[in-house]
């Protein structure tokens, strides 16, 4: 059985957007992508919401587009577009009306059955991305592992990595300290 992975880039203090939706200061390094990509290659679907998905849709033909930051590690950025176009994504929006991107479908309603039918059957794990549909999938016990990144930022307020109404134990399996001050947390969830 595949495992449904939610994978965030935080602040400090739980944010993975500013009050004015900027997420700049979250923008990895060289560094950061590599390990990221490695942690994506073993993903063979990635679902999302509107807004997460037209934010990842850069990816499908100028990687440079999802990047909005003026480094450049042109290596780690053409690996993870080669990981991300190879994936099939589900979108979940109800406003939406077509998706521009290859291997990629259109829901209108997030079903945590279809969700765990596709754990059951995948071959890969299946990646869940943006704070609103992961806390579908929190509220409906689907998630099994956590991917977060901190960066040593506290913004204040925006939009929250973790959903509010959601209560979880969770087993650290993972952690790692990189040289820009970010650290990743791998968390698997437990009943």
């Amino acid at each position: 059985m595949a495992k449904l992975i939610y994978s965030a880039i935080s602040s400090l203090d739980g944010y993975i957007a500013d009050e004015d939706g900027n997420f700049d200061w979250a923008m990895p390094d060289e560094e950061v992508l590599a390990f990221i990509n490695d942690l994506e290659r073993p993903v063979g679907t990635y679902l999302y919401g509107r807004r997460m998905y037209e934010t990842m849709a850069g990816w499908e033909t100028d990687p440079s587009a999802a990047d909005q930051s003026p480094r450049s590690h042109d290596f780690a950025e053409h690996d993870f577009a080669e990981i991300w176009q190879a994936a099939d994504k589900v979108v979940y929006s109800k406003t939406l009306e077509t998706v521009s991107t290859t291997r990629t479908r259109l829901e209108r309603e997030f079903d945590p059955e279809a969700v765990r039918q596709m754990k059951a059957s995948a071959g890969r794990d299946i990646s869940v991305s943006g704070p609103d549909l992961a806390a579908q999938a929190f509220r409906a016990a689907l998630v099994d592992e956590c991917y977060l990144i901190v960066t040593p930022i506290v913004v204040g307020g925006g939009k929250r990595s973790l959903p509010n109404d959601v209560r979880l134990k969770l087993e650290l399996l993972d952690e790692r300290r990189f040289d820009n001050g970010m650290v990743y947390l791998h968390y698997r969830t437990r009943t």
